[in-house]
Order: C-alpha cells, then structure tokens, then sequence
C-alpha cells in the first residue's frame, strides 16, 4: 500500500521512518483556519484532518496521515515565530512555566479515517537574557511550533516532560503505530465485508 505523509516536517519524515521503510511527501496545500469556538486543544486534530483529507482526495487508495502541532500556555497557542522578536517574546512567556504540545494526527484511506490527539507536558527552566538572545539568534526556532526544537538546542532549556518525548518533535510514534494498525485491520475487514470472495491480503507493509 502507498503511504503518503501530508507534512512537509523534516522531523517528522525521519521519525515515520520509524513505521514505514518507503512512504511518499505530499503537503498539504491548505490554510490552516479553525473555527473560533474550537477550544485549543482541539485545533491540532481539526487541522490534521483537513490536511489527511485533503490530500487523501487525490490519492484515494493511499495511507494518508496528516499531522500538526501546537504548543499552548495560558489558554493560547504559540504558533512559529515570524520574526527575532516573536522568538524572543515566545521564549520569555515559556521559561520558568510548564506548557503543554499537543498533536493531532488523522489517518485517511478510502474515504475512512480516524483521528487523535497525544499531549505531553513540558517544563522550563527560568531562562537568563543572554540564553534567549544567543537561542533567538540561530536559525532553530523559526520553522517550529512555540519556537523551539527539544531534539535541538531547546533540549538546553527543558527541565522536565511528562507524556511522550516524540510527540513535542510533532509525531507520536508509538501511539501513531498503533492507531495505523487498529485502522488498517478495519480496512481489511471492510474490504472482506465488501468482496467476501478474496482471500489475498490488501496490505504489505
């Protein structure tokens, strides 16, 4: 079976390796608008079914998965910062608290999906001045949700994490391994449902 990723991570194409030897890219070209009475913890699912699904639509017999992430503090989401400042900002409103990262992931093919959330909360430690400024000057925050990589040189301001560490890189493996195995024995189980006549097997990972 053809599986797609709808990311365009390079985080997340070196841990689905983890799952899958051979899969293909194809991001979703989207914008990622929620609706405004959607709490923040529930944006990450909603976004990562409207990128499963649509590119699910031009790959209809694929394994589709479509992902996002979000860190949230205080009720509000820290989305990738644009520019120095919005690092800095985003590091001074993170240091000394915990936040929480929680990310979505919908698994898409034929028209079935499922789809999930996985949250793991993660701690600061008060951060110096000169950390930030010396953080905010090199190029890790700036394509990462909060605006910082915990598989980088973030992991320098971490003091602990309760929940999976994978997930704060923005891919819940082992949680997303198993949701692929629960949804692809109910594919196969359709597929008998609909033709009882075959005995070959729709899967071949």
């Amino acid at each position: 079976m053809d599986v797609i990723l709808a990311s365009a991570s390079p985080r997340r194409r070196e841990l689905l390796k983890y799952i899958f030897e051979r899969f293909r890219v194809a991001p979703a070209d989207i914008k990622e608008c929620v609706p405004y009475d959607l709490s923040p913890e529930e944006c990450p699912k909603y976004l990562a079914c409207e990128k499963a699904r649509f590119v699910s639509r031009g790959y209809t017999d694929a394994l589709v998965i479509g992902c996002d992430t979000a860190v949230i503090i205080d009720g509000k989401i820290l989305n990738k910062p644009a520019t120095t400042q919005d690092a800095r900002t985003m590091m001074h409103i993170l240091e000394g608290k915990e936040h929480r990262v929680v990310t979505g992931c919908c698994i898409c093919c034929n028209g079935m999906d499922v789809s999930f959330s996985e949250t793991t909360s993660v701690e600061f430690y008060p951060l110096s001045d000169d950390e930030i400024e010396a953080y905010v000057k090199t190029s890790e925050p700036y394509d990462k949700a909060g605006g910082y990589g915990i598989q980088g040189k973030g992991a320098l301001f971490v003091k602990r994490i309760n929940g999976d560490y994978y997930n704060v890189m923005g891919l819940p493996i082992a949680r997303l391994s198993r949701e692929i195995q629960s949804f692809c024995a109910k594919l196969e189980q359709e597929r008998k449902n609909t033709k009882p006549e075959s005995k070959t097997s729709f899967f071949d990972f």
